[in-house]
C-alpha cells in the first residue's frame, strides 16, 4: 500500500500498478490503437492514390501522430485515466494527491511515451517502472502522475484469529465497561492486520495495547498470556457479551454481564383442570345490579358472600 497525501492533508492509501499489469494494458491500448491506424491508412491510400509521394508521407505522419500519439492522450484526458487496457486490467491513472488527471498530464504523459515505449520499444519504460518504489515510469514522473489498481483483489486480512482454546472463559470475570470504544476498534484493527506486520512491530503494538486495556480493566496481564491471545480472549468476551445483552440469550459464565429482569410467568390451567368455584350471586327475586358500578345496594350482598379470609373464591376483590 502506497500512502499518498491529498491537498486536505487526508492520507490514501492506494495500491500501486506493478510492471506486469501495466505492460499488459499498454499492449492491449497498442493492439486497438495499431489496429485503428493500418484501417484508417489503408483507407487513406485508397482514397489518395491520384496525389503525389510528399501529400501522401505528410497525411502518414499526420494519421500516426493523431493516431499513435493523440488517441491515447484523448482517451485518458476524457476517462479520467481509464484507457481500454487498464479498464480492462482494472487500473487508472491519478494525480500524486489521488485526485483525477487533466488534459496537461495526459499530454506530458503521451509525448514522453513516444519516446520509452514507441520508440524504444518500451525498454526505458521497464527499466524506470522496476526502479521506482510506485512503478512509475518517466512519463509519470514528469506529470506527476501514477497508476494504481482500482480492484483490489480479496484477501484474507479481514480475518480475527481466534484465541487459543486454553483461554476459553478465563477472562470472564473482568470488568470492561471501563474500556473505550475507540481502544476497542484498535484492538480489532490490530488482530485483522496481525499477519500483515513485522513481527517486532506486532509484538510492540500489542504489548502497548494490552498494557491500556489492562489499566482500565483494573486486572494485570498474565505472564503467562502472550499479549496477542490476551487481546483476543479479551475481545472475544466483549462480542460474547455483547450478543448476549443484544439477542437475550443466556449467560454461561460467572461474569456474564445481566440480561435483564425476566417476565413474570404465568401459569396455565391445564384444559382438565376443574374450573374454579362461582360466587354465589344475589338470592332470587332480588334486583340485579351490575358488578362494575358501585353501590351502596350491593355492598352487603357481597361483603356477605366472602369467605372468612376476606376474599373471594375466584382472586376477585369488591371495590371499596
Amino acid at each position: 500500500m502506497s500512502e499518498l497525501v491529498t491537498g486536505e492533508a487526508v492520507a490514501l492509501e492506494l495500491r500501486p500498478a506493478r510492471l506486469p499489469s501495466r505492460a499488459l494494458a499498454v499492449l492491449l491500448d497498442l493492439a486497438v490503437a495499431v489496429a485503428v491506424y493500418v484501417a484508417v491508412t489503408v483507407a487513406l491510400v485508397a482514397s489518395t492514390s491520384s496525389l503525389d509521394g510528399a501529400a501522401q508521407t505528410a497525411l502518414t505522419i499526420a494519421t500516426f501522430v493523431l493516431v499513435l500519439v493523440g488517441g491515447p492522450i484523448a482517451v485518458e484526458t476524457l476517462s479520467h485515466g481509464r484507457s481500454l487496457g487498464k479498464l480492462a486490467c482494472g487500473l487508472r491513472v491519478v494525480r500524486d494527491d489521488g485526485g483525477p488527471i487533466r488534459f496537461r498530464h495526459s499530454l506530458v504523459r503521451g509525448l514522453i511515451g513516444v519516446i520509452e515505449i514507441l520508440m524504444t520499444f518500451g525498454v526505458i519504460a521497464c527499466i524506470a517502472s522496476l526502479v521506482s518504489a510506485r512503478g512509475r515510469r518517466l512519463g509519470d514522473v514528469f506529470a506527476g502522475t501514477l497508476v494504481v489498481r482500482e480492484r483490489v483483489p480479496f484477501s484474507s486480512g479481514g480475518f480475527m484469529p481466534p484465541p487459543p482454546p486454553w483461554l476459553a472463559g478465563r477472562f470472564s470475570g473482568l470488568d470492561l465497561s471501563a474500556v473505550p470504544d475507540d481502544l476497542w476498534l484498535a484492538v480489532r484493527q490490530y488482530l485483522t492486520r496481525a499477519g500483515q506486520l513485522d513481527s517486532r512491530v506486532g509484538w510492540a503494538m500489542a504489548e502497548r495495547l494490552a498494557a491500556d486495556v489492562a489499566a482500565r480493566t483494573g486486572a494485570p496481564v498474565p505472564r503467562e498470556v502472550p499479549p496477542p491471545a490476551y487481546l483476543a480472549a479479551v475481545l472475544q468476551e466483549r462480542q460474547a457479551r455483547e450478543t448476549r445483552r443484544a439477542f437475550g440469550g443466556a449467560s454461561t459464565g460467572e461474569g456474564a454481564a445481566p440480561v435483564g429482569p425476566a417476565a413474570p410467568v404465568v401459569p396455565v390451567a391445564p384444559a382438565s383442570t376443574v374450573p374454579p368455584p362461582v360466587p354465589p350471586g344475589p338470592p332470587p327475586g332480588s334486583p340485579s345490579v351490575p358488578p362494575s358500578v358501585p353501590s351502596s345496594q350491593n355492598r352487603p350482598e357481597v361483603s356477605r358472600h366472602l369467605p372468612p379470609g376476606g376474599r373471594s373464591g375466584t382472586g376477585f376483590v369488591p371495590p371499596a
